[in-house]
């Protein structure tokens, strides 16, 4: 049997600008070049980071503006595109770009946003990608994947582990997860970026363990994870979110390098 290709979703955390989204884009697909049969990319970013830490702290470009940036990132360079909707009422307009609609970590049980996300999917033969809350169980992400299977088929449905809260501003990734998730009959994901994530870890903005990522993306994978999830910036330390826990731009290639001899072994 033909094993499916490894999903990586890999961009910047916050679309600052056009043409950073155009340089990551461009330097990603160059990297990716060795592995193009064994992979599939999709360039995320989003619009909005809604649930910053401090009301001062730069949010994205907005929705109108960002799907702008997304539309032209895929016109550019004809790659698929990912980015979170933040309310049931944004998916129709988020979905008409993207073609992957995902649903933010906090938001996962909302029934609104499933079933709106779900239709908008179904209208635009996009998929629905959906990441499993820090509170939750896996098990229990068995009723977000039958909500939205009342509207998609399981194929266009995503589960994609970000960690689960262990005391206060620490988050630990159950490797069970992916096999207990993928039991649903859908693909799974792993978040390298957050779920090394601490969050109000750096006072008013989240702090983040970098040297974990990796680590922590090769037992994903080595899990059954389906793809990662990860976020890069040409300069870290200059992202306008998460600079402490996204990655060197230009490591893409080894990184993937490094995954895709787990996946295969797998």
């Amino acid at each position: 049997m033909k094993k499916d290709k490894l999903e990586l979703f890999i961009g910047p955390c916050v679309l600052e600008s056009k043409e950073l989204a155009f340089e990551i884009a461009g330097s990603v697909i160059e990297q990716l070049k060795p592995f193009a049969d064994k992979v599939n990319y999709t360039f995320k970013g989003s619009f909005d980071k809604a649930n910053r830490s401090s009301i001062t702290s730069f949010r994205g470009q907005g929705i109108d503006a960002g799907l702008k940036i997304l539309e032209a990132v895929n016109k550019e360079f004809g790659v698929p595109t990912v980015t979170d909707f933040h309310t049931p009422e944004q998916a129709d307009a988020v979905a008409s770009v993207v073609d992957t609609l995902q649903v933010p970590a906090f938001l996962c049980r909302q029934t609104d946003m499933i079933v709106k996300g779900a239709e908008a999917c179904l209208k635009y033969n996009s998929r629905l990608k959906i990441k499993k809350g820090q509170f939750l169980a896996p098990e229990d992400t068995r009723h977000i994947v039958t909500k939205a299977n009342e509207i998609l088929t399981l194929d266009q449905i995503l589960l994609t582990e970000r960690g689960t809260t262990f005391g206060y501003g620490n988050l630990i990734v159950d490797m069970a997860s992916f096999q207990i998730m993928k039991s649903f009959g859908v693909k799974t994901i792993h978040d390298a970026t957050h779920c090394v994530q601490q969050p109000g870890g750096a006072g008013n903005v989240s702090g983040g363990k970098r040297e974990q990522i990796m680590v922590l993306a090769k037992a994903a994978v080595a899990a059954g994870a389906d793809g990662v999830f990860l976020e890069v910036h040409p300069v870290p330390e200059k992202s306008m979110s998460d600079s402490t826990n996204c990655l060197d731009l230009l490591k893409v290639g080894s990184i993937v390098e490094q995954l895709l001899k787990i996946y295969e072994v797998v």
